[in-house]
């Protein structure tokens, strides 16, 4: 088991494999965020984006399943998060993209109100396949303490 203790500031992780498909930014969209140019290529070839793109929702979600396996597979004493900060869509998404992420530990602090657990924040960055930034964020992650007995 991974625990907060076990975190280092500064360290970094490359990590996650999306492949962004047709069939699920359409139904995303349909969903959670039904503006046309995440519905239908006619729509969106009049846009900025120049073809069906994925919603950012939808990139934040893709992400969140990425970090979500890495958190199983490390075993790490997740807590959740109680929320993400400066949020930004940098570049579209578009079906056929393959996305992954990076993440960087700016800093940790334990708790002062429950020793078993603390807090750090971490500056994510999802890539596409070509290594361009597409989305960025900062998070507050909650993860256990080692136990001391």
């Amino acid at each position: 088991m991974r625990y907060w203790d076990d975190i280092e500031v500064g360290a970094s992780a490359r990590f996650g494999s999306y492949e962004v498909t047709r069939a699920e930014v359409v139904e995303f969209a349909t969903k959670y965020d039904p503006q046309p140019f995440h519905l239908s290529d006619e729509a969106a070839a009049e846009t900025y984006f120049g073809r069906l793109s994925a919603s950012g929702w939808h990139t934040a979600a893709m992400m969140m399943r990425m970090l979500v396996d890495r958190i199983k597979e490390n075993e790490e004493a997740g807590l959740g998060s109680p929320g993400i900060d400066e949020l930004r869509w940098l570049k579209p998404v578009y079906p056929g993209d393959t996305l992954s992420v990076e993440s960087t530990v700016i800093d940790k602090t334990p708790s002062r109100s429950r020793p078993d657990m603390g807090s750090y924040r971490s500056h994510t960055t999802v890539l596409n396949q070509h290594g361009e930034p597409v989305m960025t964020l900062k998070s507050v992650g909650l993860m256990r303490r080692r136990p001391t007995s």
